[in-house]
């Protein structure tokens, strides 16, 4: 997500500076735009960056941030005058002079990835990091990365889903109680049809929301947040249900399908929770 906003709104030196290391992963960005106050009403971000000379100083505290402590870079929506038009984004590198990181979150899961808050003391940034090197742009920038982020999510989510019924489907060919598999009652026989139908209408939508972000489509914002709640709700639930077709070992940690169930429960709150992805369909719809 960070590097195709570096990639899409960048200047060509920026994209020269920061992507070749990052597009192959040899080092991470981490995207900052959540604080401990600014959630879902992200335009109420108060981290400051105050221009001196051709330097920002920043101010200011990142909560949530993934990869936090890792990443090489941060990517960080900063304020630099008033309303949505007076958000910037800065890119400032993890050995910057001020920049600190908390401690690790200690999470329901997601665990294979560090969680933090990140604060900025006094940070001095040049002037060649402001992202794009217009002021102002930040917050389209934001919600722009966000689109893509949903997407990922919701594929993330369906990742695990499809695993979750794959496993689902063998399981209860192999469990025999009242002397057969449990794959031969009709009940579990409806349920696996309902899972899969979930599964496949949830891959459908996130298909069509990639293919109209790439396209550039004008309903690529609606059709990711379409996406993004649906994928992330009904793909929770066909993990739900095939915990409860493992039975009591679908609780324990010897099957993975408990981990699976607390690892996306969380993506029906990042990049957006579903609820503000209802908001923004349903203005969409009425605009």
């Amino acid at each position: 997500m960070c590097c195709w906003m570096v990639d899409t709104f960048g200047t060509e030196e920026q994209r020269a500076r920061f992507l070749p290391d990052t597009v192959t992963m040899e080092n991470l960005m981490s995207y900052c735009l959540t604080e401990p106050d600014s959630g879902s009403d992200a335009a109420s971000l108060k981290t400051v960056a105050v221009r001196e000379g051709n330097m920002y100083r920043v101010t200011g505290s990142k909560a949530f941030i993934s990869g936090a402590g890792s990443s090489e870079y941060y990517v960080v929506m900063v304020r630099t005058g008033e309303g949505t038009k007076g958000i910037s984004c800065l890119v400032i590198p993890k050995n910057s002079e001020g920049l600190s990181f908390g401690k690790n979150e200690n999470k329901m899961g997601w665990n294979c990835q560090p969680t933090r808050i990140i604060t900025l003391e006094n940070v001095m940034v040049p002037e060649e990091n402001l992202l794009g090197g217009v002021e102002g742009q930040g917050f389209k920038m934001a919600m722009a990365g966000l689109d893509g982020g949903r997407i990922n999510i919701s594929t993330c989510s369906l990742g695990a889903a499809q695993k979750a019924l794959d496993l689902a489907i063998d399981y209860t060919k192999e469990r025999k109680q009242f002397g057969k598999p449990i794959a031969g009652f009709q009940n579990t026989q409806f349920k696996l049809a309902e899972m899969a139908a979930k599964v496949q209408s949830s891959r459908l939508m996130i298909r069509q929301a990639a293919t109209a972000l790439d396209q550039n489509d004008p309903s690529k914002t609606p059709l990711a947040a379409m996406a993004k709640f649906h994928a992330t709700d009904k793909c929770w639930e066909v993990v739900d249900e095939a915990l409860q077709l493992h039975g009591g070992y679908g609780y324990l940690k010897d099957y993975p399908v408990e981990r699976y169930l607390r690892d996306l429960r969380v993506h029906r709150i990042l990049e957006g929770t579903n609820e503000v992805m209802k908001m923004i369909v349903s203005r969409s719809l009425l605009a």
